[in-house]
């Protein structure tokens, strides 16, 4: 997959990492429930999806199937931010998150941890 998805498209999506294989019809009623959209707006959306190759429809039922993994997005995504508002540094990107947030004992612990992993 080329082409970037969108925040909507990303809603479409999650549904997916979240459900597995699900119909149109089913992932058009949970983001209704969830950010009220009508059917229209979901289904132009799943196929944007289709169309940049993030989803493959298959039968019976409008099956959609998430063709790219939530980690491959997320690495994707991560790594636009970083270079767009971090001028592709990650400690900055690192640094801004810790000084937003009052964490925890365990939190930092557990931060460490995961940075003594990366050594």
């Amino acid at each position: 997959m080329e082409n970037k998805l969108f925040d909507s498209e990303l809603k479409v999506m999650d549904v997916l990492w979240k459900e597995g294989d699900t119909t149109a019809k089913r992932i058009s009623d949970l983001l209704k429930e969830q950010v009220g959209w009508n059917m229209n707006t979901t289904y132009t959306l799943i196929k944007r999806c289709i169309a940049k190759g993030a989803i493959e429809r298959r039968e019976p039922n409008f099956l959609c199937h998430a063709l790219i993994p939530k980690e491959q997005v997320q690495e994707k995504e991560t790594t636009e931010l970083i270079n767009k508002v971090f001028d592709g540094s990650a400690d900055l990107l690192f640094a801004s998150l810790l000084s937003r947030k009052n964490l925890s004992t365990d939190e930092i612990e557990r931060l460490k941890q995961l940075v003594h992993q990366l050594k």
